[in-house]
């Protein structure tokens, strides 16, 4: 990474855990495309192993498998993550399941960022809302609104 920070994006991360440690392949794709789109940077791409005692391993792309050709992704390593961060993604599989923990660089919101750093702005928070959550809020409004309640923001 030899870009200046104060031109980037932000920065997120994903940790896609495969059961089982089967890997089908069929989300790669679209992560190719976003980055030949530009609306992503791959900075980082590793995939984790946690063994039934609990150890997490790094997998070479060439151990995952020969289900899937990640061939393409190979060398997808800024050198943000370390041990400690392979570790933590680890701890958050099940045992005998494999991950592959992924950061990027959301290039789609660079000239936004970069707009507001400028007049001084700077993010103090970020975060994502889960799945379960966003569903369970969805379902409790459209249960509010079909019994003839209000819906109110909170």
């Amino acid at each position: 990474m030899h870009q200046d920070i104060g031109d980037m994006g932000p920065v997120d991360y994903l940790i896609v855990e495969f059961p089982g440690s089967r890997m089908t392949g069929e989300g790669l794709p679209l992560l190719v495309d976003l980055v030949e789109r530009d609306i992503i940077r791959l900075l980082d791409l590793v995939f984790v192993h946690k063994g039934t005692d609990g150890t997490v391993d790094v997998l070479e792309v060439r151990d995952t498998g020969d289900e899937v050709d990640l061939t393409v992704f190979e060398g997808a390593s800024s050198g943000l993550l370390d041990q400690d961060d392979l570790d933590d993604a680890g701890a958050a599989l099940e045992p005998g399941n494999s991950a592959a923990v992924v950061v990027y660089e959301n290039l789609w919101a660079a000239p936004l960022a970069r707009a507001l750093r400028r007049g001084g702005a700077e993010l103090v928070a970020g975060g994502r809302i889960p799945m379960d959550a966003l569903l369970a809020s969805l379902d409790a409004a459209e249960a509010t609104a079909s019994s003839g309640g209000a819906v109110t923001a909170g």
